[in-house]
């Protein structure tokens, strides 16, 4: 027998999510004192002359994330955009919907996050409710999706149509994730009409994912955002909006953290907030400047950094003044991490304290830096409590 809605509420406390499943993936990865995760560079993104192994390839993308999964590691993520020539890919960048969907078939435990534009162009809720079960399968429930609404009106252009308004969006998205939740749920057809264009007479998809639905992230700092988030992710992914410095960070983290858990709670639901520092570390204070400033001297001018190139109504940026940068490595809302190992864990420690539950790690030369940072660094992780 079949079921429809219109423009009506759905009851999202109804929706199985991963965490209902204490063998699932996700729910073995919140076992972590700190989430760890590689925040990729699948574009050809270039901050610093300074050589660096990074590359936007899928091979070079998929060693990193097999050598973080070796360190174990919980998650790998990638952003994607849609800008014209000029914009931020240099010579290319990967889509992280297919790369890290493929990069289900060669690792084993890693969580992998998508980034998907999901209200770009045709995108057909059948479809993300099918490719999104489909890759579950393929990684055994360790798939999930970045979801991304698009602050940008350069890209939503792109795609024919007029940039959606802010608040509107997230109440677009919130309709689509109710449709594809009872998608991924319903032993029965489904019809629906919605506001976005959708329509869906008698849809139907299998296989169910394994463990109620895909991971769900929402990286976000509006009211509107946190409302989508807290209703309906699993991960936060949150900006400090005053500056990439450690300091700043750890004054004003706290109070939106917790904005966001009590926001989460409203909903009788449990979120982990993420950030994504960059780190640069070497053995010693001296190294460790040495390198900081071979990186910083060879920035490139007009580069990635400046998150004002295009438009955009981004809130987790608003009030972000450059000159509160220490270096000018912030990238996406990074935050920087600098020192020697010991300092490192100081930093991560104090970032924990503030209730940041998890790092999506960033480096200047991902292989190099990673393996740094697991011979070094995760050892002293691990006698600090923040790693088991």
């Amino acid at each position: 027998m079949a079921h429809s809605h219109a423009h009506d509420t759905f009851q999202r406390a109804a929706f199985p999510t991963p965490l209902d499943f204490p063998d699932s993936p996700l729910s073995k990865a919140f076992q972590q004192p700190l989430l760890l995760g590689v925040f990729l560079n699948m574009q050809d993104i270039r901050l610093s002359n300074h050589p660096t192994s990074n590359t936007w390839t899928f091979d070079y993308n998929t060693r990193i994330v097999q050598q973080a999964e070796a360190l174990g590691f919980e998650i790998a993520f990638s952003r994607t955009q849609w800008l014209p020539k000029g914009g931020y890919d240099g010579e290319a960048s990967l889509d992280s919907f297919i790369a890290l969907g493929a990069m289900a078939a060669v690792t084993r435990s890693i969580l992998l996050v998508s980034t998907i534009h999901v209200l770009y162009g045709p995108l057909h809720p059948l479809h993300i409710a099918k490719y999104a079960a489909t890759l579950d399968h393929i990684a055994k429930g360790r798939w999930g999706i970045n979801i991304v609404t698009g602050h940008r009106p350069i890209e939503h252009e792109m795609f024919g149509r007029p940039q959606i308004e802010h608040d509107e969006r997230y109440q677009l998205a919130g309709e689509l994730f109710d449709v594809l939740n009872t998608l991924w749920s319903s032993t029965e057809n489904f019809s629906y009409e919605g506001r976005h264009g959708w329509k869906i007479k008698d849809g139907y998809i299998t296989p169910k994912p394994l463990f109620g639905r895909p991971v769900l992230v929402t990286a976000t700092g509006s009211e509107a955002g946190i409302d989508f988030a807290a209703s309906q992710s699993d991960l936060v992914f949150i900006t400090n909006a005053s500056g990439a410095g450690i300091r700043e960070t750890l004054e004003d983290i706290p109070a939106h953290v917790q904005r966001i858990k009590a926001r989460a709670r409203q909903f009788g639901r449990e979120v982990r907030t993420l950030i994504n520092p960059i780190i640069v570390s070497r053995d010693t204070e001296q190294e460790t400047r040495d390198y900081l400033e071979a990186i910083v001297g060879n920035k490139v001018a007009g580069s990635f950094g400046n998150p004002s190139a295009y438009a955009s109504d981004a809130h987790a940026w608003r009030g972000r003044a450059e000159g509160s940068r220490n270096t000018g490595l912030g990238l996406g809302g990074n935050i920087e991490i600098i020192g020697t190992p010991e300092q490192v864990v100081e930093q991560l420690v104090a970032l924990k304290a503030a209730g940041i539950d998890g790092v999506q790690l960033n480096f200047h030369d991902f292989a190099v830096d990673l393996t740094h940072f697991g011979e070094r660094i995760l050892p002293l992780l691990k006698q600090a409590g923040l790693r088991l």
